[in-house]
């Protein structure tokens, strides 16, 4: 599981802020249902151009939800020239620090900001005229290459670690490599290369894990009257429910370390950590 601070986890259990402002002054929505993480971000600013109010609404893990909850109390009281300069480090920071496969949820926390900044201004986002490059985040070029820029960013896995592209299908990851090293090179700074077998996408990872089950557990727990359905996989934590005899079974917590775990780890990957869904 992830390693969060006392701090993600004070947002996350008691958020603030949740909600919408009455008749904000700028709204921002990013993100997506379907992609997993979305973020409404609206903001209430007086004629001093200064936030007196930022509510929001999420949807998405603890490390999103927790970022959210910052967000509006960094920005309130800010102008909002000042808080056109929050990065999404800034916001990691102000949490004690995110896990490096989560930072993305600061990024849509400084990408939404943004855009209800915009909405306030009347204009058009700059990153919104980029190029798409992974279809199933709607991620583009320009917020790439910022995200390798702004966080020093030297792999296609931390590129999608910091904009959630390149996590679904991974049909982009050539196109991500290719403007990683336009970027870096740019700078002047060699990329660092990494050898070793080539990172397996989330989307790989759930259909190898579903795979190993419909061809190799579940036939074996259905001659005992068991079952079992997967129910989410989260980086290596992979979420499971047992059904039928398995529920009642009081050996069913062997059952998912010693023979769950144990082929998904030989079959899938070595570090995945199988647990049953509360």
């Amino acid at each position: 599981m992830w390693e969060y601070t006392d701090k993600v986890q004070q947002h996350f259990l008691q958020p603030h802020n949740v909600g919408e402002v009455e008749n904000p002054d700028g709204t921002g929505d990013v993100g997506s249902l379907a992609c997993g993480d979305a973020l409404k971000l609206t903001l209430k600013i007086d004629k001093d151009e200064r936030i007196v109010d930022a509510k929001f609404k999420t949807f998405g893990c603890a490390s999103a939800i927790a970022s959210s909850s910052a967000l509006t109390l960094m920005v309130t009281g800010m102008t909002v020239s000042e808080a056109e300069k929050i990065t999404n480090e800034d916001i990691a920071d102000y949490l004690g620090g995110l896990p490096k496969e989560k930072m993305h949820c600061s990024v849509m926390g400084r990408e939404a900001l943004e855009a209800a900044i915009a909405d306030y201004r009347g204009v058009i986002l700059p990153m919104a005229e980029g190029e798409v490059v992974c279809e199933c985040f709607g991620v583009t070029d320009l917020e790439v290459i910022r995200a390798i820029r702004e966080s020093n960013l030297r792999s296609v896995e931390e590129i999608t670690n910091f904009t959630k592209a390149g996590g679904g299908c991974g049909k982009c990851e050539d196109r991500l490599r290719e403007i990683l090293q336009a970027t870096v090179s740019e700078g002047i700074v060699t990329p660092v290369q990494v050898e070793g077998p080539k990172r397996m996408t989330t989307l790989q990872k759930i259909k190898k894990i579903e795979a190993v089950l419909e061809r190799e557990i579940k036939p074996v727990l259905r001659k005992d009257g068991g079952d079992i359905e997967l129910v989410d996989v989260d980086g290596d934590f992979v979420m499971v429910s047992l059904r039928g005899a398995c529920t009642s079974c009081a050996k069913s917590q062997t059952t998912l370390k010693e023979y769950v775990e144990k082929k998904l780890r030989e079959q899938v990957l070595e570090s995945l950590i199988v647990e049953a869904a509360k």
